[in-house]
Order: structure tokens, then sequence, then C-alpha cells
């Protein structure tokens, strides 16, 4: 038993502590603004306060921020130690027994996305801009910070301490894919199987005109048909993966086949066999709250069961309102914390935590699953070829299987088809997913609990 020791307890702190000593470190802890409590204990301290002198523990000192409420501007200070970032520093000399930065203070700005509740510089697409956070800037958006502060934490404790025992965090891989558009041609209707002949003639794509009819008459596999061998994939690693459709109407952004397509139906059947299913909400549904509410529905008709997993089409995500709309719909694990324009740690962790909502200063039932790498990311953004795709991909996983952490991919049907734009990203993924897979806990369902 770990004993943490603060003067004033507040929501953040319980909440930050939650997440450090039981989500990441997995230790028996107990939180107490008794000092005679910290004091009877014989075993484990932390000492948490801007005055830790005179108490027997390893001492984290206090910068203030978990005792505030809502928000307002200001930047972290930020100093380097062994490679490794600290926000909320304090003068090295002064942290004789603990940390000479405030780690939970770090922690919690970081995962808590503090900076996205401010005015901030958005993409196109009115989303938060990678190249605005606090990691691109500082130069740490490639690596989960905050799994490298539980371990420093685990490292002195175990230096002040040297019979704490802690169990180590077990690597996973979770794949991911988002169903956009479920095939190129099939199960589109007639009117807009037709309407996209006369466009492919139009453009003079003949070879997508011909195509089109090969495909519907049964004589060719429709190019976004990966699936065989994306269950191929599960049943060779017995590694269950996420998939989230589109069940949006039509639209500018949302262009997948309709949610009442015997097609599509089947598909999403199918997939459900062998993965976990979660909606991937319209870019319509981001300006019309009561478009979620529907789109749950149709695929929970479709599947008959209850849909708690979700992942924002074009990633289209503002906080807090975005986490707010999932949570009065029942969604439990939201997976849209990414960034489309860089691959990394968009919260500067690799675990999957509860959403702390900074509106309401409270920790909600949602858990956020970060992923770190997309496959548009790579090719569209970054525009790397596939070779140097994999390159960004194995130091992404080598950071992870160094925490312990869990190994989120995000990629479309349509991307491993190997042909035209995306010729050899098949590979990619495919030497993603054997060196991910070989590292992978066994009989590990990171969302045994959420179906």
């Amino acid at each position: 038993m770990i004993v943490v020791f603060c003067p004033r307890i507040t929501h953040r702190i319980e909440y930050v502590t939650r997440l450090v000593m039981g989500r990441l470190l997995r230790c028996k802890w107990q939180l107490t603004d008794d000092p005679e409590v910290a004091e009877a204990h014989k075993g484990p301290k932390i000492i948490y306060g801007r005055e830790t002198a005179g108490r027997e523990g390893l001492h984290i000192p206090a910068h203030g921020f978990l005792s505030e409420r809502g928000v307002h501007y200001f930047v972290p200070e930020v100093r380097r130690s062994k490679g490794l970032p600290l926000l909320f520093p304090v003068d090295p000399d002064s942290a004789k027994q603990g940390l000479d930065f405030d780690l939970f203070s770090a922690v919690f700005y970081l995962v808590s996305r503090y900076e996205e509740y401010l005015p901030h510089k958005k993409d196109i697409h009115w989303r938060f801009d990678a190249t605005a956070s606090f990691a691109y800037r500082n130069n740490f958006l490639d690596k989960p910070v905050v799994n490298h502060y539980a371990l420093l934490l685990k490292e002195k404790l175990q230096e002040l301490y040297p019979a704490c025992a802690f169990t180590d965090p077990a690597f996973s891989f979770l794949p991911t894919y988002d169903i956009d558009v479920a095939y190129a041609y099939r199960g589109r209707g007639v009117m807009r199987s037709f309407l996209g002949a006369v466009r492919s003639v139009m453009r003079l794509e003949f070879s997508a005109f011909f195509q089109r009819f090969r495909v519907l008459a049964g004589k060719e596999k429709d190019p976004f048909d990966t699936y065989d061998r994306q269950v191929e994939l599960y049943k060779q690693s017995g590694i269950r993966a996420v998939y989230f459709f589109l069940c949006g109407d039509y639209g500018p952004y949302d262009k997948n086949l309709p949610h009442y397509s015997g097609t599509f139906f089947s598909l999403v059947k199918r997939m459900n066999d062998y993965a976990h299913t979660g909606i991937h909400p319209s870019v319509a549904s981001t300006k019309d709250d009561s478009l979620i509410e529907l789109e749950l529905s149709r695929l929970a008709n479709i599947l008959q069961q209850e849909i708690c997993c979700s992942r924002q089409h074009y990633l289209m995500m503002d906080l807090p309102a975005t986490y707010q709309r999932l949570l009065r719909n029942n969604i439990t694990h939201d997976f849209t914390m990414g960034y489309p324009s860089q691959p990394g740690f968009r919260a500067s962790i690799c675990t999957p935590y509860p959403f702390y909502d900074l509106e309401s200063e409270s920790a909600t039932p949602l858990t956020i699953v970060p992923f770190a790498v997309m496959d548009g990311t790579l090719r569209d953004y970054l525009q790397l070829t596939p070779g140097k795709a994999l390159e960004v991909i194995r130091k992404l996983l080598d950071e992870t299987v160094q925490v312990g952490g869990m190994f989120v991919s995000l990629w479309h049907n349509d991307s491993l088809s190997g042909r035209g734009d995306w010729q050899g990203w098949d590979k990619v993924y495919e030497e993603m997913y054997r060196l991910a897979s070989l590292k992978h806990k066994d009989n590990y369902d990171p969302l045994r609990q959420a179906r």
C-alpha cells in the first residue's frame, strides 16, 4: 500500500492520483489529507504539497495548478532532463528527497487537454491543429510522456523503498478500422451507381467505368473489399479489432453506403462476429446533436445490441462538447484522441484513461482510447513513401512497447487494397501488424468489457 498525502484534496488531485497510481502503476494506494494517517503509515509514502519538508516520504512539489478551477490562459514552464520534458519544474537543488517537478500537475495538464479548451489554431476542418499543440512545439509529440512519468515515479519510490513492488504494465496492440466507404461500387443503389458511372465517363476515367460494371456483375472483387484479409489477420493473431461504421445520411463529407442497404447490413453483421463494433458519427452530426442518436440507433438495430464505442468521422472533435454529447448517448469508449496531420500521442499517453471534464470539474465514465498512427496521416499529410512510413510506425511502436502501453492504429479498408495511390501500403500495414502482434500479450482483449 502506498499512501499519498495531500493537505487539500481537490477533484483534480483525486483524478490524477487515480490515473497514475491505479491505472498506470496498478498498485494499491490511498489518498489522504489526514496527517495522522500519513504519519502512522509505515510503508511507502508520497508527500504532495507546497510544503513537504519535515515529512517522511517521496516529495512531489505542488505548483498549485491542481487546486484551481476552470481554465485560464497560461503556458507551463518546461525543462528537459535525460530526454524527458518536465512540466512545472522547480529548482533541482530544492528537491533533496523527491522530484524536481510537479508530476501530478504535468500529467493532468497533458491528459485533460487543457490547451484545447482555450482559444487555439484550427485547421481547414475546424479541428485543433497538431502544430499548435504544446507537445508539438516542444518536440515530444512522438513520446508517451505521461507513461514515462509513471515509470519515473515507480523508480523513485523503489529507490526510497526497495521493498516496494509493482506489476509491470503489459504491452498490447489494438488495430482499429474506420469504414467511411464500405465498398467502391457495391451496395450503392441504382441511382448512385448510374451517377457514378456518368461521372467516370465525364472525367474520362474509363478504367473505373468498366471496373464498376465488372464488380456489379460479380466478375471482379470490389477494390475496397479488403475484409477477408482483415479477418485472416484476426484468426492468425487472436487480436480482436474495433470497427467504426459510418451510418449517417449521404452528404458532402459522409459518403458511405445507405444504412438500409442489404450489402452494408451483411458486412456490419459479419465483421461484428470477429471484432468490437462502434459508431463513426458523421460530420453532419457535429452540427446537429440529434443526428448522433439517430445514427447510433441505426447501428444498434442492425446488430441488435447496444453500441458503446465511437470515433468521430474526420476526427472532428471539439472539447468538451463532443465528449459531453457522447456521454449523453451512453458511449463508454471514444477513440478520436489523435491528430489527422501528425502521428504521435495527442494526450501524451498510450494507455486508455477516463475523460476529465474541465467545464464541470469532474471525472466522467467515458474512457478515452488514444491512437498513435493513421494511414492518411502518413500518406496524405506527410506524403511519406511506404518505406519511410514504416520507419515512423516502428519508432512509435518501440516507444509504446518501452512503457508497456497500448499501441492503437487507425486504418481504412480502402487503404489496404494495395491499388492506385495506396500501392504498397497494404505491405506497410501487414508489417506493422506482424511487429505489434508479436509483442501483444496473449489472450488480452483491452475492450472485453466494452462490447
